[in-house]
């Protein structure tokens, strides 16, 4: 599988990334046996970028996805995490109120401060059972500006310039605040939820040219905006950001698949392959909940989509005459 190197970082990643939120229980249980085999049938497609956060699942996601690379030659893969929120244990009970199916044993509390950047990281390491990350993300820290370019983000470039992570970044759902770390930072990379699909390019608008002018690079999540686009065919209760789409997505949504199938190809793969156009976007980052999902993911980057297809949907005004799209080469 092809590969990209994240800013002017060493570090490398492949046009397909294992997004690891599912694995930490998101929005239903997933057992061990599930999980493991997800991350196995990830590394047969290919895939040497992993994702993962403290967040996803109160740390599970971490310690099932460590476990899964255990054994792996750690050379031969990519592993990124998050700081911002530390877990501090929660005698509360009940399940986890943040949409991972989890007991709330632990709660999460904001913190970019430098010591909770560092405290965090260890407590990563400890679940993953690694001593190094590759590449570290201030994660959503859109009500903590002051703190985390202050604090968090000079931790972050401290443990770079030692050469204990290779790179570092900031990872949100929103343009505004991460274009601001790259106008006034020097981070290496952005990962982007949701801002850059194949139904909306708001990050085309600042983020994305002021990432390719500063040699920043992108890494594309959400790229189905949370459901809308995961299926061929959408259906009515289809999601958007979460929650249900409003019905004038739903049909714009329904206007792309009618046009991606005129070209032979499901909306799915279309919405995979879009943001690879753009010449800042390094990764698209997928999350998968089992093997049978990661090789279906894997198969939509399998081939290219024809030109005439981005062609089509700019005719029908659908897509921005002004973004790039994928050249056909794949993957």
């Amino acid at each position: 599988m092809r590969t990209r190197r994240l800013g002017r970082s060493t570090v490398e990643v492949t046009e397909l990334g294992f997004g690891a939120a599912p694995v930490g229980n998101l929005y239903r249980e997933v057992s061990e046996a599930e999980a493991r085999g997800a991350v196995d049938a990830a590394w047969d497609c290919g895939v040497r970028y992993f994702d993962t956060a403290p967040h996803y699942g109160l740390g599970l996601s971490e310690r099932r996805l460590g476990a899964a690379l255990a054994g792996r030659p750690r050379a031969e893969y990519v592993l990124s995490t998050k700081v911002g929120r530390l877990l501090e244990p929660w005698p509360g009970g009940g399940m986890d109120p943040a949409g991972f199916a989890v007991p709330a044993s632990h709660r999460r509390v904001w913190d970019f401060s430098v010591d909770g950047v560092r405290r965090s990281l260890a407590s990563s390491l400890d679940r993953l059972g690694l001593d190094r990350v590759d590449v570290v993300l201030l994660h959503d820290p859109d009500g903590h500006w002051e703190q985390a370019v202050s604090e968090a983000y000079p931790a972050l470039a401290r443990l770079r310039g030692e050469g204990v992570v290779g790179a570092i970044g900031v990872g949100m759902n929103q343009c505004e605040m991460p274009a601001r770390f790259v106008r006034h930072t020097d981070i290496d990379v952005v990962m982007l939820a949701g801002r850059y699909t194949l139904l909306e390019q708001p990050a085309a608008d600042d983020l994305l040219p002021l990432c390719a002018e500063r040699g920043v690079s992108v890494l594309a999540a959400g790229v189905f905006n949370s459901g809308l686009l995961a299926r061929p065919d959408v259906p009515e209760h289809a999601t958007y950001d979460y929650a249900p789409a409003p019905p004038a997505l739903l049909e714009r949504a329904r206007r792309i698949a009618a046009v991606c199938r005129r070209h032979g190809v499901t909306l799915p793969r279309a919405a995979a392959w879009f943001p690879l156009g753009h010449p800042a976007v390094a990764s698209v980052v997928l999350g998968t909940h089992n093997a049978a999902q990661v090789t279906e993911n894997a198969g939509l980057l399998a081939e290219p989509v024809p030109a005439e297809l981005w062609d089509e949907l700019r005719a029908e005004g659908l897509l921005r005459g002004d973004v790039p799209v994928p050249t056909g080469v794949s993957s």
